[in-house]
């Protein structure tokens, strides 16, 4: 890889554009590709082949695995974007308008995706534009997400329903509201998970 000089670590092959701003001690993969108008934090990873579109917001620590496309989302701290998954931003896609001509820019408004701090999209999994996940969801593998994940909240399937919660280390939690690894324990106020504060 070549060191630049805010200390990125760029693989030759990798193409990012000149309007694009990258964080130091972020690491491009081959193949990968950002485009311009995108802007990355610090220590990030993007994979081999993953794309970043136009108008990206990545935070600091954000890693975007191998093959991913992530077009024009809003992404928080410490997010985990999985090898192939895809987040989308145009809600009603077409190739050309209703006359047969070539959509452009400006025949769409984009709606990008928002992925909050701490959060994971799962290997193959698509996230619909306009959708937005919350704190330390996790959208497991190959989901569809339609609608918003509240924080924590842990979706599966097509179309993504809940099925069940997750700490903020990843794991599912039990019955108790409590994490089986790192024993976290939480309670639900107002259908949300609150992270009760642990003892000393």
């Amino acid at each position: 890889m070549t060191a630049t000089g805010n200390h990125q670590l760029v693989e030759p092959s990798a193409h990012v554009a000149p309007g694009a701003r990258i964080g130091a001690g972020t690491r491009v993969w081959h193949y990968a590709q950002v485009a311009d108008d995108v802007e990355i934090g610090d220590g990030c990873t993007l994979g081999m082949s993953c794309y970043v579109g136009s108008g990206s917001r990545i935070g600091n620590r954000v890693k975007i695995g191998n093959h991913a496309d992530v077009f024009g989302a809003q992404i928080e701290d410490g997010v985990l974007i999985s090898p192939q998954a895809v987040l989308t931003e145009d809600r009603t896609p077409r190739a050309t308008r209703p006359d047969g001509q070539r959509q452009g820019p400006a025949d769409w408004t984009p709606t990008p995706v928002i992925v909050r701090c701490g959060a994971t999209i799962g290997v193959n999994a698509s996230v619909a534009g306009g959708v937005e996940i919350g704190r330390y969801a996790l959208v497991c593998i190959g989901a569809v997400v339609l609608r918003d994940v509240p924080a924590h909240m842990k979706v599966a399937g097509n179309p993504a329903l809940a099925v069940g919660w997750a700490c903020r280390c990843a794991e599912t939690l039990d019955g108790d509201l409590r994490c089986p690894r790192c024993a976290r324990a939480y309670e639900v106020t107002a259908d949300q998970l609150i992270e009760k504060p642990r003892s000393v």
